[in-house]
């Protein structure tokens, strides 16, 4: 049996779980989340605390209880706490700015960059070379940083670009004479 699949997931106060035949609903304070189980996995509900295990000793069935605990426990904290991306903007005149559902966008193209912001995501610009998205959903709050990141890329040369905060890009000597 899969490691991870062990160690049961607790539920803090607050955050109700409903198991409706092969969907799991967890609601708190962040939202509703709900996902499809496996049908190679079984799910029990032990006084605030899910365990997963196996329905059969099948590798698959083992390694797939590992990973519905996994989204089980970013469910439970993402109801909670919730989930953020920060992305920072490196270059001369690159700016963001929220307006209602719409990012902004000026990264040195001919044109600004306009990008819709997906239901459930909310995204902050504390100024104007930083990006927050925040959401319930890690998956999605991951999905859309990475959308926002390749409109430009940190490019080896210089390091110019949308980049995740902390990310370390490698700088490329220029070519010699």
């Amino acid at each position: 049996m899969s490691r991870v699949a062990k160690i049961p997931v607790e539920l803090p106060q607050g955050v109700d779980f409903n198991l409706s035949g092969t969907t799991v609903t967890l609601k708190g304070g962040n939202g509703v989340l709900s996902m499809e189980l496996n049908p190679e996995v079984e799910l029990a509900n032990e006084d605030g605390k899910l365990s997963v295990s196996a329905r059969s000793g099948s590798k698959f069935s083992s390694a797939m209880s590992g990973t519905t605990r996994a989204l089980l426990a970013n469910m439970v904290r993402g109801v909670t706490d919730g989930f953020e991306k920060k992305l920072e903007l490196r270059g001369v005149g690159y700016r963001a700015a929220v307006q209602g559902k719409k990012l902004n966008l000026t990264l040195g193209f001919s044109h600004p960059v306009s990008y819709d912001v997906p239901e459930g995501i909310s995204i902050e610009t504390p100024s104007q070379t930083e990006v927050i998205i925040k959401g319930n959903d890690k998956q999605r709050v991951g999905q859309v940083a990475a959308e926002i990141r390749r409109f430009r890329p940190p490019e080896p040369y210089k390091g110019k670009g949308v980049r995740y905060a902390g990310e370390h890009v490698v700088i490329k000597e220029a070519k010699k004479k």
